[in-house]
């Protein structure tokens, strides 16, 4: 999803900038979003439809759904969190932002007043040709790019999104570059950045753990996109673990960042059996896989040195989830045996 801000002072022509430029995104195949914003009250509806009388009866969000769907809310949501909820909607290839010419995204400014180090061009709207505006899109396409904080390239001499984002306008990167991000993550309203091995650690334990689900049952055939929302009531805490992983019982040598990952997702594995108040030590071990497949596999778990017994689906969720956290490790020899110990 690429992502552009048109931006100008009133009346120099934002909205007829932002048609022209949707028409000809559309016109060349694109799937295309837009969000408006605007300092006054914007109201959807008319008065007293039902959607109305809804509103007025004190409801902060009405959706309304007919031929199309329209969501009323009474809130004004911060654009970072309306980009990523557009990311649930639908596979939109280019999002064009009316406005909000304070966020860091590439812009087009139809006035010199609001041209800062994020303007990508600054153009006439009312004089713009339909050259012009093919060329303008040919710029969209090149520098347009997806929300800032899930912006990764490896090895290119940065670690945050807003560094590449401006290599990306700059022209020194092009988005076709980027690490593929497949994971998003938003945590109370905040989007948070997923590099290449935490978006493809997300994916592979989550669907570790789907393929012990029967989807089949709700109509589920093939995976092509998972939405999760969790509500956590619990502190979280900077507790640090150690953790140790064999391979074919041979020894893993992995970063601190991994060893946190990999520890905290298995206490939290063993916290949701409700086993013991205070953990200390952990270890698991998964023997008898062949050619990828877990169903045959023996599982051993112990905390605190005490085998714990657990039932059949359990086992085949930890099998699941733990195969697909080694997995995403890029291991370059087929996997029989996993053993991780972990150090509370």
């Amino acid at each position: 999803m690429k992502i552009v801000s048109i931006v100008g002072r009133k009346n120099t022509g934002k909205t007829s900038l932002s048609v022209k430029v949707i028409d000809e995104l559309t016109k060349r195949g694109y799937n295309v979003a837009s969000v408006k914003h605007s300092h006054h009250s914007i109201e959807m509806d008319k008065e007293n439809t039902d959607t109305w009388k809804h509103k007025q009866a004190g409801a902060n969000l009405v959706v309304g759904v007919g031929s199309t769907t329209f969501f009323n809310s009474r809130k004004e949501h911060d654009l970072n969190r309306i980009l990523y909820l557009l990311k649930h909607f639908d596979n939109f290839d280019f999002v064009i932002v009316e406005g909000y010419k304070t966020y860091n995204y590439p812009k087009i400014a139809t006035s010199s007043d609001v041209v800062d180090k994020y303007t990508i061009k600054q153009v006439d709207s009312f004089t713009i040709t339909e050259k012009g505006v093919s060329d303008l899109v040919d710029l969209i396409e090149e520098k347009g790019h997806d929300i800032i904080d899930t912006l990764f390239k490896k090895n290119c001499g940065y670690n945050d999104g807003e560094s590449i984002a401006q290599e990306i306008r700059e022209g020194n990167i092009k988005t076709e570059e980027l690490d593929d991000v497949t994971s998003y993550l938003s945590i109370d309203g905040k989007v948070i950045g997923l590099n290449r091995f935490v978006s493809d650690y997300f994916k592979q334990v989550n669907l570790g753990i789907i393929n012990t689900l029967n989807i089949k049952d709700y109509g589920v055939e093939d995976v092509e996109k998972i939405e999760l929302l969790i509500h956590n009531e619990n502190k979280l805490n900077g507790d640090k673990s150690n953790s140790k992983i064999s391979i074919n019982q041979k020894p893993l040598e992995i970063n601190q960042f991994i060893k946190d990952i990999i520890s905290n997702s298995i206490k939290g594995m063993v916290n949701s059996l409700k086993t013991q108040d205070d953990i200390e030590k952990i270890c698991v071990e998964i023997k008898g896989i062949e050619n990828n497949e877990l169903y045959n596999a023996d599982i051993l778990l112990k905390v605190n040195d005490e085998e714990l017994n657990i039932n059949k689906f359990t086992c085949g969720i930890l099998k699941e989830s733990i195969f697909a956290m080694v997995t995403s490790l890029k291991i370059d020899e087929e996997i029989n045996e996993i053993k991780i110990d972990v150090e509370v």
